[in-house]
């Protein structure tokens, strides 16, 4: 059954000077707006008052009215009032308890960004022009778009490398669901191997950030910003060029994860992960490097939603169960296995490769849920056990 999926298509562009002060003024005048929306409606908090988007948009109309702020008028009105349903849409996931009070943006740390409707550009024969400005975006168009999709939504933005890119949102029909299989993989993610596969294979871990660092390329950049005094030109240059270094960073993690991911997802019909908790393992001052540099969160960010798009299913096993405490073949539970345990042998007399252990009781749990809904309880060898460990199952709906 086909589903419509909105994809975002994201491209380099190199803007003319004229086309990169228009835009950095376009940026700056959007973070302004969302400052003082989010100022005018923590005001109103405090006073107990709520202020919605209708009444977010009439103060940025009287704002423009102003002397002191009529530089607002000069940049398309379109990325302003989407920043503020942006911030409308942060305020409704606090009050649904998704997220933390809204935050303001920086003008050094915030992603520099405007979005686009389609009444602010048009897009005709492969070129793109946005409002206010007088001739197309030249777009570096690495991939075509689907035939016959139109943007609905673009999205201009700046890294801090100082690189371009345009994201046009739109249909893609060639997403459609792949034809059903028997197979399934339990997934265990760790730091010796990124991932462990029930069927005995294991995935490497490139430590990108660490190859960099080992070989002191960041680590030089970073001490060469340092010694550059602040608000300097030469500041600025090693500032991007350490920003270079994490960019090339991001690009070479997200590309290999992004190539795994569409390999299982092809490969296998369900697919069973561990709900870990990457915000609180983090806080472990000795692995946060190492963790943070796997990317585990964005490995089931992009497992989740291309199962959606292609019809397959992933099951989330909860964090506490004993994945690799448990033995794959009898069952039994072991009281203990510290961290530097790789592999182990049950009373039973099988030899467990840790990672790979705990890949298979993932699957066989998730198994359990996605066949006949229970949840698993472990065998413990003494009496007083823990409770049933509960899963959930994210199935793409009919």
């Amino acid at each position: 059954m086909s589903i419509r999926v909105k994809r975002a298509f994201k491209y380099r562009f190199c803007p003319t000077d004229a086309q990169a002060a228009e835009l950095s003024r376009t940026f700056g005048c959007v973070r302004k707006v969302y400052n003082m929306a989010l100022a005018a409606r923590t005001e109103a908090w405090a006073r107990q008052e709520r202020v919605n988007y209708n009444q977010s948009s009439a103060m940025l109309t009287a704002w423009k009215k102003t002397e002191e702020l009529a530089f607002l008028n000069e940049v398309s009105s379109v990325p302003l009032q989407q920043t503020l349903r942006h911030l409308q849409g942060a305020f409704a996931n606090f009050f649904s308890k998704r997220a933390r009070y809204p935050r303001f943006k920086s003008k050094r740390k915030s992603r520099a960004a405007a979005e686009y409707t389609s009444s602010a550009f048009t897009f005709r024969d492969g070129r793109l022009k946005l409002a206010k400005m007088a001739g197309p975006l030249d777009i570096v168009w690495s991939r075509p778009l689907p035939e016959g999709s139109v943007p609905t939504t673009v999205t201009v933005s700046r890294d801090a490398a100082g690189r371009w890119f345009v994201s046009m949102l739109c249909d893609d029909p060639t997403v459609k669901p792949l034809a059903a299989t028997d197979a399934a993989v339990g997934i265990d993610v760790g730091l010796d191997h990124l991932l462990a596969l029930s069927t005995g294979e294991k995935i490497a871990n490139p430590r990108h950030e660490r190859r960099d660092r080992d070989r002191d390329r960041l680590a030089t950049a970073q001490r060469h910003c340092a010694r550059k005094e602040k608000g300097s030109a030469n500041r600025e240059k090693a500032r991007r060029k350490v920003a270079r270094i994490h960019a090339r960073i991001t690009d070479r993690r997200r590309d290999g994860l992004h190539k795994i991911t569409t390999r299982l997802v092809r490969e296998n019909q369900t697919l069973v992960i561990e709900d870990l908790t990457v915000r609180n393992m983090v806080r472990n001052r000795k692995l946060a490097r190492a963790i943070s540099d796997a990317a585990w969160a964005e490995f089931r960010s992009l497992l989740e939603y291309k199962a959606t798009w292609y019809g397959r299913d992933v099951v989330v096993v909860d964090r506490f169960f004993p994945s690799s405490k448990l033995c794959s073949h009898c069952g039994a539970l072991q009281e203990g296995m510290p961290l530097n345990v790789r592999t182990w042998t049950c009373d039973c007399g099988t030899v467990h490769d840790r990672d790979v252990n705990a890949a298979k009781n993932l699957l066989a749990a998730g198994l359990a849920v996605s066949v006949c809904g229970a949840g698993v309880r472990p065998q413990r060898r003494t009496p007083g056990g823990q409770s049933a460990t509960k899963q959930k199952i994210s199935r793409r709906e009919p």
